[in-house]
């Protein structure tokens, strides 16, 4: 039951995402926004869709339990949302799941944004991690985070590129880190 429960938070939670998104494609490209990465971009809802699938068949079909570190699990989980929500409203009308610039935009860097350049890729990790450990289904986790690095390993480089070509975003986040807000990590 536990299970249920979470996965249909989750699951709401995308889908109440996948709105904002599509409300924020909207208005981006009516500002003149520019998608860029269109040719990976399916790539990630399939790994996105592949992981709750992938989940759901290791829980249910292995009959995994929650695991005995709920409560820190659960923890964790609850903290990477928070940063999520702080990640997306510190971007506004400009978070979006796909890659869209709007040429000459005002980069933002406040939020979370102050100490690192991809806040949300380092809470989606996150949540590939934490998520299976919960249910203790390692297949998983193994298999949805060496998939989730390879599909960052392609779309970070395509949106600091785009970013880069239509906005100061090298100017602004030239000595800030991609993922760790460590002094000696500048420059990633």
């Amino acid at each position: 039951m536990m299970f249920f429960l979470f996965l249909a938070f989750v699951i709401f939670q995308r889908v109440c995402e996948l709105a904002i998104a599509k409300r924020n494609e909207k208005w981006m490209k009516e500002q003149g926004g520019v998608e860029f990465g269109k040719t990976h971009y399916i790539f990630i809802v399939i790994v996105h869709v592949l992981f709750f699938i992938s989940l759901c068949l290791e829980v249910l079909v292995q009959g995994k339990e929650i695991s005995s570190y709920w409560p820190a699990l659960v923890s964790l989980f609850l903290v990477t949302q928070i940063g999520r929500i702080w990640a997306l409203s510190s971007l506004g009308k400009y978070w979006n799941t796909k890659i869209i610039v709007v040429p000459q935009a005002a980069v933002i860097k406040k939020g979370p944004y102050k100490f690192l350049k991809h806040p949300n890729y380092l809470i989606v990790t996150l949540e590939f991690l934490v998520i299976p450990l919960l249910f203790q289904a390692y297949g998983t986790l193994i298999a949805f985070s060496l998939l989730n690095a390879l599909i960052l390993m392609i779309r970070i480089p395509a949106e600091e590129r785009a970013l880069c070509n239509h906005t100061k975003y090298n100017e602004v986040f030239h000595k800030t880190s991609r993922f760790l807000p460590l002094p000696f990590m500048k420059k990633m």
